[in-house]
């Protein structure tokens, strides 16, 4: 499945909210789509579940019109919005029904979710009676419910413990090898760079950046070296270039009259002890603030 978003739009009591968004987004892979609060991330994930409309623009599905009842949609929000005073598994089977399943149906796609996640034995507590990691693993159950076509997740590891963090990491790998779009939201950047293949940054309402973020990663760091020296309390040599420092690694600009190699040759020409140099690729925290930051325009 190609799903193609272009020049959405959206307004709010005359606040322009979307300004014009383009995106791609593949089956197959996990898409981290990334922007501060304000950016407009939930308004564009909503519009695709239709719970509003935009105000122009266009959403298509393989080169048709993009109808969302044509499509089992699951949504995690950041915010918990399940019924706390209710038992585990009447909510689990109500989600599931109102996604249009059977009642059988639903039993049989809450057991098996249930077991996925490690709350089957909660199955009958109250969700107020369940610790923080495990009303999140509720939550994250209900949006895989009745196997959707389109995976919404936004902030899905917050209270989840490193163990429980794995479990949903794998799940999510084995649920993305069939024909099905996860679109993934965080401000945890490592789950980002750790699984996503395509991002997309939004700043005040237009896509700043948009790609496969290995290739995104290695043209922002083009022209640059990241190297580590035995002793780096004394930099003078290195006056004559530019660099920054990154805890206990030297960024180098390499400059036009040199090259990776004779910058190298000239360190160890002079006795300097080089413990590690490599290309220069830079994180996706970095990357998301230079995009985004205070030197950018704010949401």
């Amino acid at each position: 499945m190609d799903l193609v978003i272009k020049e959405l739009k959206k307004s709010f009591n005359n606040k322009e909210v979307l300004k014009g968004i383009d995106l791609t987004i593949n089956s197959g892979q996990i898409f981290g789509y990334l922007g501060r609060n304000g950016a407009g991330k939930t308004t564009s994930m909503r519009i695709l579940m239709d719970v509003f409309k935009g105000d122009s623009g266009s959403i298509m599905m393989d080169g048709k019109e993009f109808k969302p009842t044509d499509y089992r949609i699951g949504y995690l929000p950041e915010e918990r919005g399940m019924y706390t005073k209710f038992k585990v598994k009447d909510q689990l089977v109500y989600f599931a029904q109102l996604r249009g399943a059977t009642k059988k149906e639903a039993q049989h796609s809450m057991k098996k979710w249930a077991e996925e996640f490690g709350i089957d034995i909660y199955l009958d507590q109250k969700l107020e009676t369940l610790s923080k990691g495990n009303q999140q693993k509720v939550q994250i159950a209900q949006a895989f419910i009745c196997e959707p076509d389109i995976l919404i997740l936004d902030e899905p590891f917050s209270g989840l413990d490193p163990v429980n963090s794995k479990i949903f990491q794998d799940s999510l790998l084995n649920y993305i090898r069939e024909d099905r779009i996860i679109i993934f939201s965080s401000h945890q950047m490592g789950y980002i760079e750790s699984f996503c293949d395509g991002i997309a940054i939004i700043n005040d309402g237009k896509i700043v950046l948009d790609g496969d973020l290995n290739a995104i990663r290695k043209q922002l760091g083009e022209g640059k070296l990241r190297l580590r020296f035995a002793d780096q309390r004394n930099l003078d040599f290195l006056t004559a270039y530019d660099y920054t420092i990154d805890r206990e690694d030297v960024i180098l600009t390499i400059p036009p009259t040199e090259t990776k190699k004779s910058i190298i040759e000239g360190l160890f020409s002079q006795g300097i002890e080089l413990t590690m140099f490599m290309d220069y690729l830079p994180s996706l925290q970095e990357i998301f603030i230079e995009k985004t930051g205070d030197n950018n325009e704010k949401s």
